[in-house]
């Protein structure tokens, strides 16, 4: 059944499979594609279906038949969880290696939050309650996950959380007999990772022969990554790049005034939640709050209307309606020339650079391996083409000899995803009035997208051109390409490129230009392969910004 993902030289995928593929890609990694599919002879349940490519994984992944199995075995473990992807089943042929999950309507969470602004206060509780939940079932399984970051949390299409990746996770109780084991792999995501897991990669790189290894608990270092994600969630941005006193002074200062840092990313936490947030990211692993002293903090037990006595989301319609008018490209705001001043700098062209220690750093595993953008064999599927439907117009005249097409417009108007830019961001009445569930406001597909009328070679000139002046290096097209930038079979160009964010970390991914609705009004996407969420969303507002002339606005905006 069904051939390989388009553009890739892999083998085709598995036959006589359990069930039916019933979409394109909707998700890819390095060594993976991610497609729909229901039961043979019913449309529903729809599920998720992850192909692992296995020459991809095992050489350009590096990982090891052994780990795969591991992760399929502990998720499996987990049982059902209303805040964990559920595992269904899985299998295998000569080429690929496949995993059936629960399908995550809601798409990710964190292409949701507003860089540098974070979400309420009530929606934070929310979904750091969900998460606490999520890792103590998991805790209580004796299962650690050891990779708690933004990537690895998706919505269901009532909005609620659903953890997922369980790629690094390890059985730290044994279920037979009790016994507790420490860690030595070093793990997880800089920004998130706990001082602890450094300092024991560091200490276990030293030791001599016949040392015994030194270790860490996996159940506690977890805690301090829902820390991490509850201070996102609020601030919209993690507190620092590391938890290495001498490559980040933003954690230099936090240990210095022992929890009470000065830098103004702190003033976003509520008073009554800085005690939670301090107690979660306490250095010494031994005096780090546990999640049971965490669900019995005022600020977690404390009354939220937007969670049920379930713990669920109370008003889907309202929570996606507050998440999207969050969303704001302020198109008014300067963004900084490919030589901006230091202490201004969106810098996007820099590799990671790894911390003073960096023996330790050369060992951390990762669930999206180091792999070059050209080796990358699949694509994202686009997302749906706006379609019929009232509205209003939109206000920028186009190039085109014909006006675009007055459906089109209209629906283009109705998108919920447009209210971001616009000054004042609002979801249509019409559609919050007709609306059951967050999937029926909240685009599934990712919101780092944008419409243009400019013809496909000024579009292209100008999108390069923006991301030269943030610094971010793109490999030359060739002229005929540039001449004729969507003259090829796909329709579409796409101009891949590796950086970093603002905190060091990669930012991996690509650009499509391609034709919408109406050919004569082109789509943008930002298709992210490796990075933070929040990160990206920065990048592609900044690139928003720089492009603001030729960016399609809901009328009224400016």
């Amino acid at each position: 059944m069904g051939g390989a993902p388009p553009g890739s030289q892999v083998a085709p995928l598995p036959a006589n499979l359990p069930f039916r593929i019933v979409s394109k890609t909707i998700g890819s990694g390095a060594y993976a594609s991610i497609r729909k599919a229901t039961p043979l002879s019913a449309p529903k349940p729809v599920i998720a279906i992850k192909f692992i490519n296995k020459e991809h994984a095992y050489r350009i992944g590096r990982l090891k038949p052994k780990q795969i199995e591991i992760e399929f075995s502990l998720h499996e473990r987990l049982g059902r969880h209303a805040n964990i992807i559920q595992y269904l089943s899985s299998g295998a042929d000569d080429a690929w290696i496949w995993l059936a999950l629960e399908l995550a309507e809601g798409g990710d969470l964190f292409d949701k939050i507003e860089a540098d602004e974070g979400v309420g206060v009530d929606v934070a509780h929310l979904y750091f309650s969900q998460l606490v939940e999520a890792i103590g079932w998991c805790h209580g399984k004796g299962i650690a996950h050891r990779d708690i970051k933004p990537e690895n949390m998706l919505l269901s299409d009532r909005g609620d959380l659903k953890l997922a990746d369980f790629g690094l996770a390890t059985q730290f109780v044994s279920p037979r007999t009790g016994e507790r084991k420490s860690c030595g792999m070093v793990c997880g995501s800089p920004p998130y990772i706990a001082p602890e897991i450094l300092q024991v990669g560091h200490a276990n790189n030293k030791r001599k022969n016949g040392e015994d290894k030194e270790g860490y608990s996996p159940d506690a270092s977890d805690v301090w990554s829902c820390a991490i994600v509850l201070f996102v969630l609020l601030a919209g941005n993690t507190p620092w790049d590391c938890p290495v006193e001498e490559d980040s002074w933003e954690f230099a200062e936090y240990l210095r005034t022992k929890g009470r840092s000065e830098d103004e990313l702190w003033e976003k936490v509520p008073q009554d939640c800085l005690s939670l947030v301090r107690g979660m990211l306490r250095v010494l692993p031994g005096e780090r709050m546990t999640l049971d002293a965490v669900k019995k903090h005022p600020w977690y037990t404390r009354s939220n209307p937007q969670m049920d006595a379930r713990g669920r989301a109370a008003d889907p319609v309202g929570l996606a309606t507050q998440m999207l008018e969050r969303l704001r490209i302020d198109f008014d705001k300067g963004v900084p020339t490919s030589q901006p001043a230091p202490e201004t700098a969106l810098d996007f062209s820099q590799p990671t650079q790894p911390p003073a220690n960096s023996k330790e750093w050369s060992a951390l595993a990762a669930t999206q391996p180091e792999t070059p953008i050209a080796d990358s064999a699949f694509e994202w599927e686009a997302p749906p083409r706006p379609g019929g439907g009232g509205g209003t117009s939109l206000s920028q005249p186009t190039n085109a000899e014909q006006p675009p097409s007055a459906t089109f417009l209209a629906s283009l108007a109705d998108d919920p995803a447009m209210s971001q830019f616009t000054p004042t961001p609002s979801v249509p009445l019409t559609l919050t009035q007709a609306a059951r569930q967050f999937a029926d406001i909240m685009p599934s597909h990712t919101l780092t997208r944008f419409y243009s009328f400019l013809p496909p070679t000024p579009l292209t000139n100008l999108l390069l051109t923006s991301l030269h002046r943030l610094n971010i290096p793109v490999p030359p097209l060739p002229a005929a390409v540039l001449a004729d930038p969507l003259g090829n079979a796909d329709g579409a160009l796409s101009v891949r490129f590796k950086a970093a964010d603002a905190r060091g970390q990669p930012l991996h991914g690509s650009v499509v230009v391609e034709r919408s609705g109406d050919p004569r009004i082109l789509s943008v996407r930002f298709v992210k392969a490796k990075g933070d969420p929040v990160g990206w969303r920065r990048l592609f507002k900044s690139v928003a910004v720089l492009c603001r002339e030729a960016v399609v606005k809901p009328e009224g905006a400016s």
